[in-house]
């Protein structure tokens, strides 16, 4: 496509799903009683971090760190709304005194929960693979299995956790994000028939972040040596950051090239893994995305048009 259009993200939650645009996040979640609720932040800018965010490789940390805050936020009203039922509301309003306290350290809590989770699928292949070495003592060798061990732990991770109801929901409403999304930037009105017939797959989901970051990783870990054993872990967490820049650059690349032909392919491994982290959505969990994405558009339209008089005054 050739025309410009606004780039939203998402996220699936418990009974939702969250969308984030230029100046703010919108969640909308299914309550017990089948009525859609809604969660609105505003999109605070911090000017250093803007400035970050236009520095190559260093923005895509800036840019997990940003959603894995902001994520939190929002999958921890999701679990609480639904959870709570609507005549028990009071129970909610009662907690708002701590509102602050809560948002920081889930805030906290999620960027500690991805850094944890990075650090795991980062070690544990490397003792794995140093396992192997009688046998694939070479440094290539032992980074490739390194990587292999990396993408099996990857893939039955995410295999045995989409088993859960729990999981396996939200990976509907995870398809329903992509849907809406894939419907908005091809110009179709959003209504569940549209979204339904699109895909649930994305070349921007960050399912694909994750699969290239294993894949940039063991070309990165071909420039320092794997032994002795110390010196590979110290080596694998330092390049953590480094990984993590490359592999959203990569990511942005194959996003930027998914319309020309041949280079599309490049994606293809990312779309793959998203097989496992989407599931198809049902009607009414496409109806829960559509109502979010639609506030988020009204509160953008608003935004937009009061910035535009507050220039001309």
């Amino acid at each position: 496509m050739t025309n410009q259009k606004p780039v939203y993200g998402g996220q699936a939650v418990v009974e939702g799903v969250m969308f984030g645009g230029k100046h703010h996040y919108v969640t909308a979640v299914r309550r017990k009683d089948r009525s859609i609720e809604y969660f609105r932040l505003p999109r605070k800018s911090n000017k250093m971090l803007t400035n970050f965010k236009r520095i190559p490789f260093l923005r895509g940390i800036i840019a997990i760190i940003e959603a894995s805050a902001n994520g939190s936020k929002h999958l921890n009203f999701s679990s609480e709304r639904y959870d709570v039922a609507p005549e028990d509301d009071y129970l909610i309003k009662e907690q708002e005194g701590s509102k602050l306290t809560m948002i920081l350290g889930v805030a906290v809590i999620g960027v500690l929960s991805f850094l944890f989770g990075k650090f795991i699928f980062t070690l544990v292949p490397v003792f794995l693979a140093e396992l192997t070495r009688p046998i694939f003592s070479g440094d290539f060798a032992q980074i490739f299995i390194e990587s292999f061990f990396k993408l099996i732990l990857l893939l039955f991770y995410i295999y045995f956790i989409s088993m859960t109801p729990i999981i396996k929901q939200v990976f509907q409403y995870h398809g329903a994000e992509h849907k809406v999304i894939n419907a908005f930037e091809n110009d179709l009105d959003l209504t569940v028939e549209n979204v339904q017939a699109q895909s649930r797959l994305h070349y921007r989901c960050g399912s694909s972040f994750i699969l290239f970051t294993v894949i940039v990783g063991m070309f990165v870990y071909m420039l320092v040596p794997t032994e002795p054993l110390w010196v590979r872990v110290v080596n694998r967490l330092a390049l953590i950051p480094v990984v993590l820049g490359i592999s959203f650059e990569v990511l942005q690349l194959t996003n930027k090239l998914r319309h020309i032909p041949i280079l599309k392919y490049l994606g293809l491994p990312g779309l793959w893994l998203q097989l496992l982290t989407t599931k198809e959505p049902k009607d009414d969990q496409v109806e829960v995305a559509i109502h979010s994405f639609k506030e988020l558009l009204r509160m953008e339209k608003e935004t937009e048009k009061s910035l535009k008089t507050e220039e001309i005054v």
